[in-house]
């Protein structure tokens, strides 16, 4: 019996959603077995200060292939296609500029050094990677528009993927003392919210496409699950800023970083199970 392409398509694009699910599943499984290995009594003060860690490979290896599958991946409209790979396009960023804080807990002796030639060897490389991706997404956008020209929320996607890649490679090349001091942070926030918006936007379009009647009824159960994973990530973030604000606590980055990532997890696998059996939605 031959294979239906278009199903087969929709299972890859279910795979790929659930292979992503399993890399917070990775990491979070380095950074226990890190703890592990200290003692149980030494947390560094963020995820991203593992990188000054053994666990170090898995925490870079996941953030890229996070990166490179919120970019390949297609959202279900254009503005969450634009906020996946808007966080997509920085999270490579996030991997490859580690923290300035190494953090002083893990199970072999930190070795600070100059991170500098790192950085600039994998920058340089992620900008070309950048530049061809970007040709690319031109060359499909305008074939896709044929005659009309490149379609609206194309062009959008294409200006902000130049703005960042052209902001990012020209802060690089300019100021490249202060990229390394402070790339990571200014990489890492706008990812977690561009998430965010991702996440809301999901409440709304399924909200809209059940009052259309595009999507069955049965659909509506979803609407208040991404309001609810929206609506804590956000809370999260407010309470994040009102304590670094009133009471600075050494671990609340941390902890902060968990909960996002598991807020994500949770709307990433709930947004799988509704697209299992279509892969993408009606519109």
């Amino acid at each position: 019996m031959e294979q239906d392409p278009a199903l087969a398509a929709v299972r890859t694009y279910g795979y790929l959603r659930l292979a992503l699910a399993g890399l917070v599943l990775l990491l979070f499984a380095s950074v226990a077995l890190e703890f592990s290995a200290t003692g149980y009594d030494c947390l560094q003060t963020s995820i991203s200060a593992y990188w000054h860690t053994p666990a170090r490979a898995v925490f870079v290896g996941v953030l890229v292939t996070m990166g490179v599958c919120l970019v390949a991946l297609k959202g279900n409209t254009p503005g969450e296609d634009v906020a996946l790979n808007f966080a997509g396009m920085l999270a490579p960023g996030v991997a490859f500029i580690p923290t300035s804080d190494p953090g002083s807990c893990s199970s072999v002796p930190i070795q600070v050094s100059d991170v500098a030639p790192a950085v600039s060897n994998n920058m340089r490389a992620l900008f070309v990677l950048g530049a061809v991706a970007l040709a690319i997404g031109i060359w499909s956008a305008r074939r896709a528009g044929g005659a009309n020209g490149i379609r609206r929320g194309d062009l959008v996607g294409i200006l902000v993927a130049g703005a960042v890649m052209g902001g990012g490679a020209a802060w690089f090349f300019v100021a490249r003392d202060s990229f390394v001091a402070h790339g990571h942070d200014v990489a890492a926030i706008p990812m977690f919210l561009a998430i965010v918006v991702a996440v809301w936007l999901n409440g709304r379009d399924v909200d809209r496409a059940v009052a259309q009647g595009s999507m069955p009824s049965t659909a509506a159960r979803y609407v208040p699950v991404y309001r609810a994973i929206a609506t804590a990530m956000l809370v999260t973030l407010g309470i994040t800023v009102a304590a670094a604000l009133l009471s600075p606590w050494e671990h609340l980055v941390l902890w902060v970083e968990v909960v996002l990532i598991l807020l994500f997890a949770a709307f990433w696998l709930v947004q799988t199970k509704e697209l299992w059996d279509q892969g993408l939605r009606t519109s």
